[in-house]
């Protein structure tokens, strides 16, 4: 259970309900261990009617009477207390079931984007759901029948010994066979627990892929081989499935194999001690009673022992994204730090960890508060890259990155990009309404600052025309929109946020060259008092900018304004040319 020590910290810090827990578990079943008990005393009384030891019937209904009212009594409190205690401890399972998924969904926000490129979304999504269901049931019904189960082995066992010793001992016998068994079973259990939890991570990874990429595959009509490799992964995850449910099978019978051995043994050893005159009748039948008491804790050893193998399979999945540490570390409290908007690069290079990929080469550059950067180059030159390190979504290999004067590790990371409008070269929009969209990026922004990025965004009529306007909701990931609309309302959400610093990735790539130029000079007005990066492999978008550098292989090869690059040889002057010609053909 090395893997479930995480588990530690909920169990103190929801101490004082597992405790009550525990105290009402104690007082339920000691109340259903007396029933045996006045059981014994009835069956006695009504053994010496039977052989005349006693004579008075009106004692005897008396006696019979009492004993069953001091039964219901005991079953009807036993009863309410067995409720009291799913309700604390069942109770707690949630909350800290609550706690686990917080916890990890907080880890999954700390972790830098090399992560989410190494694990797919679907075993991302099984950990925080079916994996961390999976431990909730050791700490909910695992723990409490855990606990039911000493409590009555030890409170019966010591009624048992009480009585006779002897009887005792043979009753025992059997159950050091169900240690053994326990122990071998539990081994193959946990292994088959932890291949399961991967399948399922597998299956639900290409159910989530399918659901995303469905316009692709009905594009190219595949849905009979997407069908078919759907059907081998689930009867993959089926056979798993199996092969780890024989393994629980064999519990409850066995158990229930071990309980009725102990049964003949009373029934034979007891039943030759009332022969000898040793014990009563009623001994008999309260034995009887405190074995089968004992049967359902005992079969529920096996259930009990299988959930913790799995929850501590599921635990050690979760563990390896808890213990990972995000590569960007933000190790900056809080603050109020003022950013102006002046940045600069000195000898950055950047190398991706997770491809080895060296996406930058020595790149240094000076942007000053206000003023506007182009990026442009060819794809795959390390353009997105520099914006990257700007936002801090990665931190540079050597170099420094600064943002007014100050290096941008001494920031913190969430302050930071408070003050960054980034529009990412993939739009992402959120399964909401168009107006939810755009505030994304300013909770609070009334209907006029919203309105009046989107007309900014040249995006405004395009909404007016859907049936519900700003209300419109979107499908998953904005399917409703087309290519240029998801970009210009992603452009609105950065607009709306009125940031020091805009980040713009090739954001205009899906645009008409006309709403580009007029999306380009109403990003000038309004980015006339902040700083700008504006990546493209268009020349236009360089046209108005301040500074313009030209990457090559993660190099600078130009920089300079538009006009003094189109009087060098070199990539900028032939884009140019290349993309003009473009133009005047179509």
């Amino acid at each position: 259970m090395k893997e479930l020590q995480y588990i530690n910290q909920f169990f103190y810090k929801y101490r004082f309900r597992l405790l009550l827990g525990i105290v009402i578990s104690i007082a339920s079943r000691y109340l259903a261990v007396k029933v045996p008990e006045i059981v014994k005393n009835s069956v006695n009384v009504a053994s010496d009617y039977h052989h005349g030891r006693l004579t008075d019937l009106a004692f005897v209904e008396s006696e019979l009477l009492h004993n069953i009212y001091l039964i219901i009594g005991l079953a009807v409190l036993s009863g309410f207390f067995t409720f009291l205690m799913r309700q604390t401890i069942i109770v707690t399972s949630r909350l800290i079931e609550f706690d686990l998924k917080n916890n990890v969904y907080q880890q999954y926000q700390r972790l830098c984007l090399n992560f989410y490129k190494k694990n797919r979304t679907g075993d991302l999504m099984n950990r925080i759901s079916e994996d961390v269901g999976k431990v909730r049931m050791y700490v909910g019904p695992a723990l409490m029948y855990t606990i039911n189960m000493l409590i009555m082995f030890s409170v019966a066992i010591y009624k048992m010994i009480q009585i006779d010793i002897k009887l005792t001992l043979f009753t025992l016998i059997p159950f050091p066979l169900l240690s053994v068994s326990i122990f071998v079973l539990s081994r193959s259990i946990n292994k088959k627990s932890t291949i399961v939890q991967k399948q399922l991570s597998k299956l639900t990874t290409f159910t989530q892929e399918v659901f995303s990429g469905v316009n692709v595959i009905k594009s190219y009509a595949i849905e009979g081989i997407t069908k078919r490799d759907f059907i081998e992964i689930a009867q993959d995850n089926k056979q798993k499935n199996i092969n780890l449910f024989k393994v629980q099978a064999f519990f409850f019978p066995l158990m229930i194999l071990l309980i009725g051995i102990s049964n003949i043994i009373v029934l034979y050893v007891g039943g030759m001690q009332y022969i000898g005159g040793q014990i009563t009748m009623g001994v008999i039948v309260e034995f009887i009673m405190y074995t089968n008491m004992l049967t359902w804790p005992v079969a529920v050893v096996g259930w009990v022992t299988s959930t913790i193998q799995e929850a501590e399979a599921s635990q050690k999945r979760i563990n390896e994204f808890l213990r990972q540490e995000p590569e960007v570390v933000n190790i900056v409290e809080e603050s109020s730090h003022p950013i102006k908007g002046a940045i600069a690069f000195e000898n950055v290079s950047l190398t991706y960890s997770d491809t080895n990929i060296k996406a930058l080469h020595d790149i240094s550059f000076e942007l000053n508060s206000g003023e506007t950067l182009a990026i442009i180059g060819k794809t795959g030159s390390g353009k997105s890259s520099v914006l990257n390190l700007v936002s801090r979504l990665h931190d540079a290999t050597t170099g420094n990155v600064k943002i007014d004067d100050r290096p941008i590790g001494k920031y913190n990371v969430f302050s930071l990009r408070s003050h960054i409008g980034f529009v990412p070269q993939d739009p992402f929009l959120f399964s909401d309404s168009i107006a939810n969209n755009i505030r994304f990026g300013k909770k609070d922004a009334t209907d006029e600052e919203m309105i009046d990025a989107a007309k900014k965004a040249v995006v405004h009529d395009n909404i007016n025309s859907f049936k519900n306007g700003y209300a419109t909701v979107l499908g998953e990931r904005g399917v409703t929109l087309s290519g240029g609309q998801k970009q210009r309302v992603s452009i609105a959400r950065a607009i709306v946020k009125n940031p020091k610093i805009y980040v713009f990735d090739d954001c205009l790539s899906a645009v008409d060259t006309e709403t580009e130029e007029r999306i380009l000079r109403n990003l000038k007005t309004i980015s006339k008092n902040n700083t700008s990066l504006i990546v493209s492999h268009r020349i236009s978008a360089a046209q108005h900018a301040d500074q313009v550098i030209v990457l090559d292989y993660g190099k600078i090869v130009q920089r300079g304004t538009h006009t003094q690059l189109l009087d060098q040889d070199g990539i900028y002057r032939d884009m140019y040319k290349q993309q003009l010609e473009e133009k005047e053909l179509e």
